[in-house]
């Protein structure tokens, strides 16, 4: 048996430079790993996808070159070549994780399953690993839809965000499980890549957590890359055939569909990393789902105990993992008090046009009760966006009528998730909204656009009160 001061289980975001700052000063950690450190972000997400849209950008963008007065020959896409520069990018990240966790002596890298047998002891393909303090790091992997018939398919028929990015030809007709996230950068990257792209959505529009308009902007300029949208859609079967696949749907009118596809993509949500870890044996409880629960301190019911990143649940994003661990380190090791509670966690949306969002939306402020000052404009008020020719999209801050304090705010046009954290620093601030209404902008900049944009707040009817503030 192996005595240890911390074992970290999965070296994602969180549990990666949790490791090396402990081992730094002077801890004796382990990082149980059972593939490649870096977890997700590094692997199979943030990563190796953005790298890929960036190659559909081009594409894209060449595609488009005689708009700006630029002749080219025609585009040819090569997804092999696309594929040898993503995964080089990768293997440079993965190398990096390796170095900085090789540099550490009181840093013991475990490669393996971990699994726990009691709440303070971890198994290792036959190691026993012992400490007064673990940390669960194990992520989560794609959720296979509910589909009731699946008619000779199997693993391999159906992609995910992880094999999808191994096809080395492009598909002819790729069909997309989900309208979110996932679905949607994956959807547009392959439209750009030539595909013909289907996206069903059980919803009855995309990205549904978004405000109508929103979700109703992305759509259409989707659209006009020539995406297909079934929304309010039930899958009910799905068949191979000699050409590919054949799924039947319920569109939102109640009439049965039958699509035909060569490819198919699950992007239906996740599942965490949790059935195999041995969590009843250490007395760690999750929810119904599978995700571990914890307090606003990342603590779980047992003492000694702590789950970061995905595999707790919540906003399911790398900088949130990453700020998972700092939480957690400040409180161990400065006696800090910090928390989770009232975070105010930026994400975005890497289609093209970009969809950055910070805090709520103005449904959700409405739910909650708030008095509203709201304020709107289109991307194509934006000098900066003229000139580029990318118009689409739009601007949008949600305010506290009451306190003159920006409670969301929503930037769907280029650069949309650089541009909502300017916005995001009002929330951190704790300033009014006005803080930024007569700011100086240099022109012709995108940031030039919340001039307009702010001059534009009104207040809004009332929200009806809710049952709680």
């Amino acid at each position: 048996m192996q005595t240890y001061d911390a074992i970290i289980i999965g070296s994602g975001q969180g549990g990666n430079p949790l490791a090396h700052k402990l081992a730094d000063l002077g801890w004796k950690v382990a990082l149980i790993e059972r593939e490649h450190l870096g977890g997700s972000c590094v692997n199979y997400g943030c990563t190796p996808t953005k790298t890929m849209i960036a190659s559909a950008r081009v594409a894209h963008v060449t595609r488009r070159a005689t708009d700006f007065g630029i002749h080219t020959s025609d585009v040819q896409v090569n997804l092999s070549e696309i594929v040898v520069r993503k995964n080089e990018i990768v293997r440079q990240w993965r190398e990096g994780q390796e170095e900085h966790a090789a540099k550490r002596p009181t840093l013991d890298l475990y490669r393996g399953h971990g699994r726990f047998t009691d709440p303070q002891t971890v198994e290792v393909d036959g190691q026993t690993l012992r400490s007064e303090r673990i940390f669960i790091d194990t992520g989560t992997r794609p959720r296979q839809p509910g589909i009731p018939i699946l008619r000779g398919l199997d693993a391999m028929d159906m992609l995910t965000n992880r094999t999808i990015m191994d096809l080395q030809e492009v598909p002819d007709h790729l069909v997309v499980l989900g309208g979110s996230y996932i679905g949607l950068e994956f959807g547009q990257m392959f439209r750009r890549f030539g595909s013909s792209v289907t996206i069903i959505e059980h919803n009855d529009r995309i990205i549904a957590r978004e405000d109508p308009e929103i979700s109703e902007t992305l759509q259409h300029t989707l659209e006009t890359e020539g995406m297909r949208f079934h929304l309010g859609a039930t899958t009910q079967a799905i068949s191979k055939t000699t050409q590919g696949l054949e799924l039947t749907f319920t569109g939102s009118d109640g009439r049965t569909e039958t699509l035909a596809g060569t490819h198919l993509l699950a992007a239906t949500g996740r599942t965490p990393n949790t059935d195999d870890l041995g969590l009843e044996a250490a007395g760690v409880e999750t929810d119904r789902h599978g995700f571990i629960q914890v307090n606003d301190r990342l603590e779980t019911n047992v003492p000694g105990i702590w789950a970061l990143g995905d595999v707790k649940g919540g906003p399911a994003f790398t900088h949130i993992s990453y700020d998972d661990h700092l939480i957690i380190y400040d409180n161990l090791i400065h006696g800090a008090d910090r928390s989770i509670d009232g975070r105010v966690v930026p994400y975005a949306l890497f289609t093209d046009p970009e969809l950055g969002r910070v805090g709520m939306t103005e449904q959700q402020a409405r739910a909650a009760g708030f008095r509203l000052k709201v304020g709107s404009i289109p991307m194509s008020q934006v000098a900066r966006a003229i000139e580029r020719d990318e118009t689409a999209g739009l601007m949008k801050v949600v305010i506290n009528a009451d306190t003159d304090r920006l409670l969301g705010a929503a930037v769907l046009g280029i650069d949309g998730g650089e541009l909502v954290q300017i916005l995001m620093t009002l929330m951190l601030a704790d300033a009014p909204w006005t803080t930024l209404k007569r700011a100086v902008y240099i022109h012709p900049t995108l940031a030039e656009g919340f001039f307009t944009l702010l001059e534009q707040v009104r207040l809004v009817e009332e929200a009806e009160p809710a049952a709680t503030r």
